[in-house]
């Protein structure tokens, strides 16, 4: 039992580093972008068979 007392606090910390790198990431407008994968998907520069 004396080990939850070291796991949960550890757990909640890098709980919330994880909450704060995803907010920081929203913020920094990273997800931002909702017209490049249309474009990029029809566009003939990426090929999935690269040339040799």
């Amino acid at each position: 039992m004396s080990v939850l007392s070291y796991l949960i606090p550890i757990s909640l910390v890098l709980g919330g580093v994880g909450l704060l790198a995803f907010v920081y990431t929203v913020r920094s407008n990273q997800y931002d972008d909702p017209e490049g994968d249309s474009r990029r998907i029809l566009s003939k520069d990426w090929d999935d068979r690269p040339k040799p």
